[in-house]
């Protein structure tokens, strides 16, 4: 009979995460692993069978948090589509500015990882793709209703308008994490909606 786990997986996974996010995959030990969740080596095989499991659990985590914040901005049919873009990218700006206030300045984990291990890792690089359909559908659907409105003026198809959006978020993160301060990230990010909306 398997002996109940005596740890918060919760605890451990946020742990790990940081470990990851900071170092990205391929620097982070198994060493530093039990270092940040205070587990040894054989409690984090038991319950996560390899780091790459635990990596693929902890990215899954990530992105249901942070897809989810994205998507409730994008999904506010209370404000014009131009309005919730403006809100997404702002939140983006603050999560950016944040991360360089506290030291931190790790980027979004989503992008480190697509540089470090899409090409050549492909369940990693399905959970990414899972996860860039839905923020796809959910920018495609505001920037339609934004057309339909007279909101959003470009006549661009919207599938294309939101890969558009995506690639601007991913410039942007990287750009913070190049020292690019919030003026810039701004003016990026206003940039793109006036493509959307002159």
């Amino acid at each position: 009979m398997a002996r109940p786990r005596t740890f918060d997986e919760d605890r451990v996974l946020d742990a790990a995460m940081r470990a990851f996010w900071e170092n990205g995959y391929e620097a982070t030990s198994t060493r530093d692993l039990c270092d940040v969740s205070g587990l040894d080596r054989s409690s984090i095989y038991n319950a996560f069978k390899s780091k790459h499991e635990l990596f693929a659990r902890v990215l899954t985590r990530y992105i249901d948090t942070t897809t989810t914040t994205q998507l409730e901005i994008l999904e506010d049919r209370e404000r014009p589509a131009a309005e919730r873009i403006r809100a997404l990218f702002a939140e983006i700006i603050e999560i950016e500015a944040a991360g360089r206030r506290d030291g931190r300045g790790r980027g979004c984990l989503t992008v480190n990882t697509t540089v470090e291990l899409a090409g050549r890792d492909p369940e990693i690089a399905r959970l990414l793709d899972r996860d860039m359909a839905r923020r796809l559908e959910s920018l495609k659907a505001v920037i339609a209703a934004g057309q339909r409105d007279g909101d959003i003026t470009s006549p661009r198809d919207p599938a294309a308008l939101a890969r558009f959006l995506n690639a601007v978020i991913a410039g942007i993160r990287v750009s913070a994490q190049g020292g690019a301060d919030r003026a810039v990230l701004e003016a990026i990010a206003a940039t793109a909606v006036d493509a959307l909306t002159l």
